[in-house]
């Protein structure tokens, strides 16, 4: 846990031209290196604002300003009349945060995964480069099938750093029934922050052909992803095969 002793450099610093991010994002910065400590877990309650002010001696408004972006950065969530909790991946709202194919009519179903790959490997050159590690460091590598109202839709091709996932195995993955990134938070403390994607059309190969269930060479939409832990620290790279009849990729720009 954070001391008095941890916010003296806040405070001198100041003055000191050393850091010029102003007060809050110092204290927003303080409040992330606990979530990343696992001083509150997620889906846990932070203290209260006041609480807060008075650990870091700052104004209850400083703390507030900094709690409000870290909620707009999906990493705190408020909740009227109970307090803020660490966001979590395993609430409803968050599993459509980072799938983003919606149908062109009604509400999203619920995804079905059906694992059909798990296995350790070494890694490609384009996988180690994007997970920060080197070429044929080991990897974990998941193939999953996504199906919405039994159709399937999604076909991904997963790899994450072994020494991050050394329990992930097939028949784990086989007995888990909540969403892949609640997996990850809970059993490998490893949270998904952000992920930046690239999106192109691609045609469908006769293995993606098959498990998607549409003609060679069909169009599929190509999501290709690498997510981010805390100190953007690279922690998947996926490969996402989406058809998009009767669906399409939804995001909103700020």
């Amino acid at each position: 846990m954070a001391d008095v002793d941890s916010l003296e450099p806040v405070s001198a610093r100041r003055g000191s031209g050393a850091v010029f991010a102003p007060l809050y994002q110092q204290i927003k910065q303080l409040l992330v290196t606990s979530l990343e400590r696992g001083e509150w877990k997620p889906g846990e309650l932070i203290p209260s604002e006041f609480e807060l002010a008075a650990r870091f001696q700052v104004s209850q408004g400083t703390v507030r300003k900094a709690v409000d972006e870290l909620a707009a950065a999906n990493l705190l969530v408020r909740r009227q009349g109970k307090g803020t909790f660490v966001a979590t991946h395993h609430e409803a709202r968050a599993q459509f945060r980072f799938l983003r194919l919606m149908p062109d009519e009604g509400e999203p179903a619920p995804a079905e995964s059906r694992f059909l790959d798990c296995r350790r490997l070494r890694s490609p050159a384009e996988v180690a480069r994007h997970l920060a590690l080197k070429t044929g460091d080991p990897v974990v590598f998941v193939r999953r099938l996504l199906s919405f109202a039994g159709k399937p839709l999604v076909l991904d091709d997963i790899w994450l750093p072994s020494a991050l996932f050394k329990g992930l195995t097939a028949d784990r993955l086989s007995r888990y029934r909540g969403p892949l990134y609640g997996l990850f938070e809970s059993e490998f403390g490893t949270r998904m922050i952000r992920a930046e994607e690239r999106i192109r059309a691609v045609a469908a190969e006769p293995t993606a052909a098959r498990f998607l269930q549409v003609p060679k060479d069909s169009p599929l939409l190509l999501v290709e992803r690498v997510s981010f832990t805390y100190g953007d620290k690279p922690v998947e790279v996926r490969r996402g095969l989406c058809v998009t009849t009767g669906h399409h990729y939804r995001n909103a720009l700020y």
